[in-house]
């Protein structure tokens, strides 16, 4: 499965192939480090919850989103 992608998300395609987990982790990295609020609130927080210490983001942006996930407003 093939998804469009904007190129403010990712700048070297604008196709990403979601089948693909590692393209798919990739995507969702790209996606919560470059993404507007409505590429953001798109997302599945349960796949970004499960992947979430497999994305390799800043410290600052990991930091972020791993009190976000265990706050009460991402459940």
């Amino acid at each position: 499965m093939t998804a469009n992608v904007p190129r403010y998300i990712v700048w070297s395609t604008d196709k990403v192939d979601i089948s693909d987990p590692f393209q798919r982790r990739w995507l969702l990295k790209q996606t919560l480090s470059y993404g507007r609020m409505e590429d953001v609130r798109a997302l599945d927080l349960q796949e970004v919850r499960r992947e979430l210490e497999n994305l390799n983001l800043p410290p600052d942006l990991y930091s972020l989103w791993k009190r976000f996930l265990g706050s009460e407003y991402a459940r």
